[in-house]
């Protein structure tokens, strides 16, 4: 049956032995005594026992296999190879012709491990030839997948969803069903451990369904179920890896696609390297009849009677984006992919296929799917030469038998060689050869003459179009446009590229049109040469794919962009430099509207402006929603106004401060008004009183407080009410309690403010310094704040009440508060004891927030801690001799004790000075950088335009030497004022 002598020898002695060993074990453990002894006479035979050394010697998948199968595999001895394949195909037929789910999915692995196994020995043997090995593995995928079809077809017609002219002896006739195989499979050149790429379509003119409105999940269904009967790895293993990715645009379409959806893709968006594809594409299960339909409705897609010069330049740009596959250029042995590697398999499949869709549209006669075939069609056809066929051939004989011996080891889909020596001589030995040395020179020569010829072929092909090697065309990556991209400054270069690819199959409503695409197409290299020239080049692509995935068309910006170079650039900058932003722009991309508005760079609104500007977009609001959504839109369009003015150092975060904590107070005040005007109707109110102060007022804190917020603060807020004396309950239809009135008006106004609509959340809001913090009540009342502010508060609460300041309310109520406020903060205090808190409570801060990164300007020491710290004593050691230094905002509270003399001149200017570089620094990095801040590890075009928001004109190192140095003085000042002082204090008492 086989030569003995050319079988080869094991690599490894030791997994021999034990194959040896449990290959007769296991025969007289079953109890067959025919098999034991055809075990022990098989080993014996001079053929026999070269077979099993070569198997249980060199692959523990296949030593597995064989020790499982030792009856199957006495059969096969018996029979031979082809006899035996015959029998198990036709004993699976018989055996699952009515059979469950379970008992299928069995029969099927287990028909999978015996093919295997009988394939491998025959492939070892060299009894069979690499046509037949190939061809074995693609009918049994196929026996596989007609099963499968046809049991689900079954099913979908016992449960009524469709109608099958014979469900009972041929459920495919009429069904509709169109299961396609792709590449190796299509061409029934699958190898050893190949996954199976497959197109599942049906035809709508065809099927009948019970619901058509349900017919693509119906599908859908089927094609999920048929790939978990493929690839669900059980007990008995798993039959074929199954890949649906090659169905048209896989990202945006479901599992299965109707024949219509796919006739539309394939006639407007369909592009040439699904050309090559389809090229292989046959028809192996389910209703051949629509499959040969659907075959020919495709081929005028596929096999053009004539190329434009576009089409020809794409297709040979197919070919040049295999070459950028990782180690192309490094024809070492070690780890050398096969499949994709330079001179490899796919260069050979390329070689017909680039020439095939050139010339098969005019000659049926290339049309021919396997590989070597095309190849003798091209030879017989005068496009290639006898000799370069021959070698190609023999190479690709040579290269699929590599393939198959790598993937027989550990059944594993790989083609790449072992990384070590040691690996690479023992596939050099099951292949059969005496040494490594000798496999590894032949190996060298077949991938060179493959490289030389596909080199030749291609020599004289047309430049590829779009300036720098800028080609997105096919399913690899062009190896020129990754070496462009890299050089623009991209660290993933591989998936810019992929995805651009992406936007030209439409999958993006801004990309369907044809017009979208060649305007996108036109501004590629001028869009990823702003983005490569942000900080951070990648993230800014990322943030642009969202944006544009959100257009609702793309025709109108992108000749926006194409008539004004200058707002691409600014949108550039935006999604490489500043996320908060881009995550604005790209949820509202019509926010690029008020940018070409005349003044958007000038002068930033006033309050005044900006309540007209709001009460504008409000006027016909009609419902809540509309008033949450436009207070939405309306507060992002201003952030955005402030954050570019940032971002292109037009105003700095210190001047944006309390721009932005207008635009929050504006939102505020309206949401407030409106949310108790759609509370009231259900809950009622309380009767005003004699001094008007019955109502809620809000109380902003910190940044809010101090009038210095920035893009992405959160609001700190707490509110307070107060009602009539002896009101009990609201006089609604729906009575409450003071209490849990305005605790549930609360809870309304949070959620107004932080819930995520269609325009995204407005702020969020952190209440937390509320008296007794979590703990307590989300609403307290007048005076249960006073009482708390007077009895219970902590000393870092009144620090916190130091910026505090009302918001809205009641005008009564509002004084009541601020005069409340202002009497807690004038009280006089234990200077020693307030000391000491102070400093225990800046030293348990550092504990937790410790950092020696200068540019970590909360926490660093000398940083805003230090210097609020400080300013918080200081107002509350002396506010009760001095009630004019109070003043929420930092820099201003500094000026007020500077000129009260309670703090040198010379220090308060240079806190002042420090603090406002500080909120500059802060806000940049917040609109810059998302997340931790890592200023050493940020790109240099970051670090620059840091050094600017700095001071104008500084490079990094001035930027961060200034930095270091500001923190060093605040940070001996504060040293000075608190902390030295609270040392020299007396320890407290036990």
């Amino acid at each position: 049956m086989f030569n003995a002598k050319s079988l080869p020898q094991a690599a490894d002695t030791e997994l021999l032995a034990r194959g040896l060993e449990s290959w007769q074990r296991r025969a007289e453990d079953s109890g067959d005594r025919e098999l034991a002894e055809f075990a022990r006479t098989y080993a014996a035979d001079e053929a026999g026992g070269a077979l099993l050394r070569a198997i249980l010697g060199n692959s523990p998948f296949l030593g597995q296999a064989l020790l499982k199968e030792q009856a199957f595999f006495r059969q096969m001895a018996t029979l031979g190879f082809d006899a035996a394949f015959m029998d198990l195909l036709e004993g699976l037929w018989a055996e699952v012709g009515g059979a469950t789910t379970d008992r299928l999915m069995k029969a099927l692995r287990v028909a999978k491990r015996r093919a295997a196994l009988l394939i491998a020995a025959a492939d070892i043997a060299e009894s069979w030839t690499l046509e037949q090995v190939t061809g074995a593995l693609s009918q049994l995928a196929e026996a596989a997948l007609r099963l499968t079809a046809r049991h689900l077809l079954r099913q979908l017609a016992a449960k009524g969803d469709i109608r099958l002219p014979d469900a009972e002896n041929d459920p495919e006739a009429g069904s509709g069903l169109i299961v396609l195989a792709m590449g190796k499979f299509g061409a029934l050149e699958l190898n050893y451990s190949s996954d199976i790429d497959l197109i599942v379509l049906y035809d709508d003119g065809v099927v009948q369904a019970r619901d058509p409105d349900e017919m693509t999940r119906t599908f859908v269904r089927l094609a999920r179920d048929l790939v978990r009967i493929m690839e669900e790895r059980t007990v008995d293993g798993y039959v074929f890896r199954t890949d649906l990715r090659l169905r048209p645009d896989p990202g945006a379409t479901p599992l299965a696609v109707s024949v219509s959806a796919a006739e539309a893709y394939y006639g407007s968006l369909g592009q040439n390297w699904e050309r090559a594809a389809m090229i292989k594409a046959r028809p192996v299960a389910g209703d051949r009849k629509a499959g040969q339909d659907f075959m020919g409705l495709i081929r005028h897609f596929i096999w053009r009677r004539s190329l434009d010069f576009a089409a020809i330049q794409d297709i040979h740009s197919i070919k040049r984006q295999i070459g950028a596959h990782k180690g192309h250029r490094d024809k070492a042995v070690n780890g050398h992919d096969i499949k994709l590697g330079r001179g490899g398999i796919r260069e050979i499949e390329f070689f017909a296929q680039t020439q095939q869709l050139i010339y098969g549209g005019r000659d049926p006669h290339l049309r021919t799917p396997a590989t070597m075939m095309a190849l003798d069609a091209l030879v017989a056809a005068g496009r290639v030469g006898e000799d370069a066929a021959e070698d190609l051939k023999a190479a690709y004989r040579f290269l699929r038998r590599v393939e198959h011996r790598v993937q027989m080891v550990d059944d594993q889909q790989t083609h790449k060689l072992p990384v070590d020596d040691k690996g690479v001589a023992s596939i050099a030995t099951f292949l059969g050869y005496a040494d490594a040395d000798t496999f590894r020179t032949e190996l060298l020569a077949t991938l060179g003459r493959v490289e030389d010829r596909y080199a030749a072929l291609f020599e004289e092909a047309p430049p590829l179009s779009g300036p720098g090697n800028l080609v997105f065309t096919g399913t690899e990556d062009d190896p020129d446009t990754i070496t462009t991209l890299r050089g623009l400054g991209f660290q993933n270069p591989s998936a810019v590229a992929a995805q651009i690819r992406a936007w030209h199959h439409g999958r993006y409503r801004a990309t369907r049109s044809t017009r979208a695409r060649e305007l996108l197409t036109e501004l590629v290299p001028s869009l990823l040469a702003a983005l490569g020239g942000t900080a951070q080049p990648d993230q800014a692509f990322l943030k642009f794919d969202e944006f544009l995935s959100r257009l609702p068309a793309g025709v109108q910006l992108f000749s926006l962009f194409y008539a004004n170079p200058k707002l691409l650039e600014l949108v550039a900058l935006i999604m490489g430099t500043a996320p908060r932003l881009a995550d604005s722009l790209s949820r509202r991309p019509s926010q690029l509207d008020a940018v070409l508005t005349p003044g958007f760079f000038d002068h930033l609104p006033d309050a005044q402006e900006l309540r007209e500007g709001l009460f504008r977009q409000l006027a016909d609001a009609h419902h809540f929603e509309e008033v949450l959504d436009l207070t939405r839109r309306w507060t992002s369009d201003q952030r955005l106004r402030a954050g570019i003015q940032i971002l292109r150092h037009l105003a700095d975060g210190d001047q944006c401060g309390p721009f932005l904590t207008e635009v929050a107070d504006t939102a505020l005040a309206v949401l407030h008004e409106r949310v108790e005007i759609e509370y009231r109707p259900r809950h009622g109110c309380f009767e005003t009183g004699t001094d008007g102060g019955a109502g809620m007022a809000i109380l902003g804190m910190g940044r809010l407080g101090a009038g210095s917020l920035s893009l992405g603060s959160d609001l700190d807020l707490i509110t307070v009410y107060q009602v009539p004396d002896g009101a009990d309950q609201s006089n609604g239809p729906k009575p409450l309690s003071p209490s849990e009135y305005y605790i549930r008006l609360t809870q309304r106004l949070i959620n107004a403010i932080t819930a995520p609509t269609a325009e995204g959340a407005l702020y969020e809001v952190d209440m937390r310094l509320r008296p007794s913090g979590n703990k307590g009540p989300l609403a307290v009342s007048l005076d249960a704040f006073i009482r708390y502010q007077r009895e219970s508060a902590w000393t870092w609460e009144h620090m916190a009440l130091t910026r505090a300041r009302v918001l809205t309310g009641p005008p009564a109520l509002r004084a009541q508060l601020t005069e409340a406020i202002r009497a807690v903060l004038v009280q006089r205090r234990d200077p020693d004891k307030l000391l000491a808190d102070v400093a225990d409570m800046r030293a348990r801060v550092d504990r937790e927030h410790h950092t020696k990164d200068p540019w970590s300007v909360k926490h660093v020491r000398g940083g805003m801690v230090d210097i609020q710290f400080l300013v918080q004593y200081l107002t509350l050691r002396h506010a009760a001799d001095h009630p004019g230094i109070l003043d929420p905002n930092t820099t201003g509270a500094l000026t007020r004790l500077r000129d009260a003399g309670l703090l040198d001149a010379a220090d308060a200017d240079a806190l002042i000075d420090i603090h406002r570089l500080w909120r500059r620094v802060q806000a940049f990095l917040r609109l810059t950088v998302a997340g931790e801040v890592k200023v050493a590890e940020a790109p240099p075009a970051l670090r620059l335009a840091l050094a600017e928001a700095v001071g104008h004109g500084l490079d990094f190192d001035a930027a961060e030497a200034k930095i270091r140095a500001a923190a060093a003085q605040a940070h001996a000042l504060f040293r000075k004022v608190v902390e030295e002082p609270a040392a020299r204090l007396p320890a407290p008492a036990p």
